[in-house]
């Protein structure tokens, strides 16, 4: 599995650039990367106990803390940290950014709940 040579986050514009080691690189917003974190306060502890995030349009980040050899853990300005982004896991998103962000979008209108306009969304 490709791993990451360049992580930058631009804060002014929430989009964190992740560059991989076999050339690919993703750009993806601090929303998309909370919405999608990989702890149980948003996956659950199973399959079907999803949460779905609401009120992300504006989350950014605002620490990114290395985990060993493999993985980041990112600190989020509405308090959640608690997710551990691995390499796998940062390509997974990068890679199906169009699936993963349109099924998103659908949970949230099939919740009754509409994003902001002007929302930055999940990629620029």
């Amino acid at each position: 599995m490709p791993t990451p040579t360049e992580i930058k986050l631009h804060q002014e514009s929430r989009i964190l650039d992740v560059t991989f080691d076999d050339g690919q690189s993703f750009s993806m917003s601090c929303e998309y990367l909370r919405v999608h974190s990989p702890s149980a306060d948003v996956k659950g502890h199973g399959p079907g106990q999803e949460v779905l995030q609401v009120n992300k349009e504006d989350v950014n980040i605002t620490q990114i803390e290395p985990v060993g050899q493999y993985a980041v853990r990112l600190h989020f300005d509405d308090g959640h940290h608690t997710g551990l982004y691995s390499w796998d896991y940062l390509y997974e998103l990068g890679s199906n950014y169009a699936e993963f962000w349109q099924r998103y979008l659908e949970r949230l209108e099939a919740a009754g709940y509409q994003r902001r306009e002007g929302a930055a969304g999940g990629r620029q």
